[in-house]
């Protein structure tokens, strides 16, 4: 379980079983916007709120800095390896196929459990926007039940049946996703385009008010600055957690490096790129989102802030009905501007919002199915999962199979615990990376480095340290799913990847599933 696929065999998979290289550096770039670009700050920025009041705008900056070490070393293993499989990849060359294993089984909670997050983001603002219109969807076809099981899972809201709208966008990404990855890259492009103006009309909007608002930034940290040894969840630490999920999208590049022209140049660009651009409009639309309208956490009878994505939260939101607080709003920046004078603006931005976060459920899904399609590859998984569709040239099957779990998810369950979720596997992920990156200078020292990390072992470390510090401020039931999740990954990899292994085997990789005419293996 501690053996190593040597880079050399890394390589030589890819390039004997591969998917076509079509991606360039603006194309890269998009897609780390698009991927990053969404959910996060549309609809998290309510659930940040909740945690840490106008503190949350600290809690960007520190997510921010966070991604950015990580993105670093991100960016010195992508030049290095060019295929697809991303964090898993990387581990399964450095630290052995047991913690590769771990690292993938952790990224399927990043990015299914990512894109239903945005799936129901999504939901949230079509319904907003429909009822502004005076179109109303039912309640119970809108939102999961209310619903509580063990230590996991807590949220939905009374009267909820399934959230049908986020899983009708489900369907449709999955089947855009199958037709091809030029395709779906062409969509995302225009759709970026249509977010990035819908963020910039907010910022233009409300960072102006902001003077003559000042009182809306105090108290500034109401909930303090948060416990990483707690189990709440809460403070600037506890939104930094939960919103670090709105800059993550940035991995989905570097998994996409299979699929990428000349990715020795053009990987490092679209990572550091994209996440510049996503930071400074993180930080002018939360300063905007405070300035003009306020983001102080909802209290209780007793004084006490509700948690935040709970069903009492939730209860109480619908009892206040309209001009409700920020942190009621499923669709943070289109009602602030409805809240503050601007409802033809809200609606826009409701609109933009509704056209565009689809291109991140795409981008997560599409993140799935590669590290599935990498697994499936190395024989940690069943052989079929790595089919190519003969027309489409996408890992179809498993297209289809990572729709329907995303489906199922976003039908369910809330979207601040959702992103929670995803946040533990990728926090994870990203550690594994760093440390792999340090490893790697030692192990294989005379390799060509295209992009070096800068003062490689201080920023490794303080990505680890990051990390580590944002895992432990989740709150107690996000950390005890990914205990549990990676007690189940333990029990498939040893029932089957242990024992299926290409590694194990002393094989590169399974022959193709796909056949050309007279039969001939394509």
């Amino acid at each position: 379980m501690w053996r190593i696929k040597s880079l050399d065999a890394i390589l030589a998979t890819a390039e004997k079983k591969s998917l076509h290289r079509s991606l360039g550096p603006l194309q890269l770039t998009l897609l780390g916007i698009g991927a990053v670009i969404g959910t996060g700050i549309f609809v998290l920025t309510a659930t940040a709120a909740q945690k840490a009041g106008p503190g949350m705008m600290v809690s960007f900056i520190i997510a921010g800095a966070v991604c950015a070490v990580a993105a670093l070393c991100y960016s010195e293993l992508a030049s290095m390896v060019p295929v697809a499989g991303s964090a898993y990849t990387y581990s399964y060359a450095v630290m052995g196929e047991l913690v590769a294993w771990l690292v993938g089984w952790a990224l399927i909670l990043e990015y299914a459990l990512g894109a239903s997050a945005v799936a129901v983001g999504w939901s949230g603002h079509i319904v907003g926007l429909f009822d502004a219109i005076g179109w109303h969807i039912p309640h119970a076809l809108t939102v999961g039940p209310k619903i509580t099981i063990g230590t996991f899972l807590e949220g939905g809201e009374a009267g909820g049946f399934i959230n049908l709208p986020a899983v009708i966008i489900t369907a449709l990404v999955t089947l855009l996703l199958v037709i091809g990855t030029k395709e779906s890259a062409t969509v995302n492009a225009v759709l970026v385009a249509i977010k990035v103006a819908a963020l910039s009309l907010f910022v233009v909007l409300t960072v102006p008010m902001i003077t003559g608002h000042m009182d809306h930034f105090q108290p500034f940290t109401p909930r303090g600055w948060g416990n990483p040894l707690g189990s709440s969840g809460t403070g600037v630490l506890g939104a930094a957690a939960s919103i670090f999920f709105a800059y993550v999208g940035f991995d989905a590049v570097s998994t996409a490096a299979e699929e990428t022209k000349n990715p020795q140049r053009n990987v490092p660009i679209g990572l550091i790129g994209s996440l510049l651009i996503c930071t400074v409009f993180y930080l002018l639309a939360a300063g905007g989102a405070v300035g003009a309208f306020g983001a102080q956490p909802l209290v209780g009878p007793d004084g006490a802030p509700y948690a935040a994505g709970s069903p009492e939260l939730a209860a109480q939101c619908t009892a206040i009905g309209a001009h409700a607080p920020l942190v009621c709003s499923k669709e943070a920046l289109a009602y602030v501007l409805r809240e503050v004078g601007h409802p033809f603006f809200g609606n826009v931005v409701a609109l933009a919002a509704t056209i565009a976060l689809p291109s991140v459920v795409l981008l997560m899904m599409y993140g799935q199915t590669r590290i599935f399609f990498v697994m499936a590859r190395d024989g940690l998984l069943p052989p079929v999962l790595s089919t190519v569709h003969p027309k489409f040239k996408t890992p179809w099957i498993i297209t289809l199979v990572t729709g329907i779990v995303v489906a199922l998810f976003a039908a369910f369950l809330p979207v601040g615990q959702l992103a929670d979720y995803s946040n533990s596997g990728t926090l994870f992920a990203f550690g594994a990376v760093s440390l792999g990156v340090m490893i790697l200078r030692f192990t294989d020292k005379n390799r060509v480095r295209p992009f070096k990390t800068p003062l490689l072992f201080v920023v490794a470390p303080l990505s680890i340290i990051g990390c580590v510090t944002l895992f432990l401020s989740l709150d107690v039931k996000s950390k005890a799913l990914f205990y549990s999740w990676t007690a189940i990954g333990l029990v498939f990899y040893f029932s089957y990847g242990f024992w299926k292994s290409n590694v194990r085997r002393g094989v590169e990789f399974d022959e193709p599933l796909i056949e050309g005419p007279g039969g001939t293996p394509l």
